[in-house]
């Protein structure tokens, strides 16, 4: 990996954060795998048979009205259904752009990006001390969750967002937590999540996986959700 096209969007990102922190070239070509050369070659800003520039949308807003059509024709497909289809009419796109261009709506994109750029300029220090926690239900009669259905609110009732399902199939709920160190130990929930039982499971779960994978716990600075999943910060 010797040129800076090369390089990934994580490993620039991780070169500018470790830059930032007063690494030199060679520690932080060592760091990441490359040639100290590359490292070079993207701090000074030449990169190779391209210009810097910010990120350009993916699709147009007619190609999300298309990506809407798709959707509304089979209600249970999967995302990787949804973007065959929606490359298919000509986006070229990611399982995880279709994820966004779904699910979230105005509001929920704009506290996904405030989130992200309140933390856009953490260190690698920083991130190293967060644990990322999360629950699922896993459901042994039909597949995990059951189901899916892509709907907006108010069509819960519509027939083409229905389908016959099994009414107590066996299921576990399962808690798991990981950091940059590692993961930690799955715990397996009984009965609803609630605020009371999530705060349990913060104290009997989130801080021994803490211990397990950060070490010793100097102090909680609090927690908070990305969306998808729940953060918690330790000094």
């Amino acid at each position: 990996m010797g040129k800076t096209a090369d390089l990934t969007a994580v490993q620039k990102a991780i070169i500018d954060t470790l830059k930032r922190e007063g690494k030199t070239q060679k520690e932080i070509s060592e760091r990441i795998g490359c040639s100290q050369s590359a490292v070079s070659r993207h701090l000074s800003g030449k990169s190779v048979g391209r210009k810097k520039c910010g990120k350009k949308r993916c699709s147009t807003r007619r190609g999300d009205r298309t990506l809407r059509k798709i959707v509304e024709k089979d209600r249970f497909q999967t995302l990787g259904d949804l973007r065959k289809q929606w490359t298919e009419s000509g986006v070229e796109t990611s399982r995880a752009t279709v994820h966004r261009r779904v699910l979230l709506n105005q509001k929920q994109r704009q506290k996904h990006l405030s989130w992200a750029t309140e933390k856009q300029h953490w260190t690698v220090a920083q991130w190293s001390k967060v644990l990322f926690s999360d629950e699922s239900k896993f459901c042994m009669s039909f597949g995990n969750q059951g189901a899916r259905v892509w709907r907006k609110t108010g069509e819960k009732e519509m027939p083409k967002c229905l389908k016959s399902s099994v009414k107590y199939p066996q299921s576990v709920m399962v808690w798991g937590a990981m950091s940059a160190a590692g993961v930690g130990p799955l715990c397996f929930i009984k009965g609803r999540v609630n605020a009371a039982s999530y705060q349990e499971i913060l104290e009997h779960f989130m801080l021994p996986s803490a211990e397990q994978v950060l070490g010793k716990i100097p102090g909680f600075l609090g927690a908070s959700s990305g969306g998808l999943f729940s953060i918690c910060h330790f000094k």
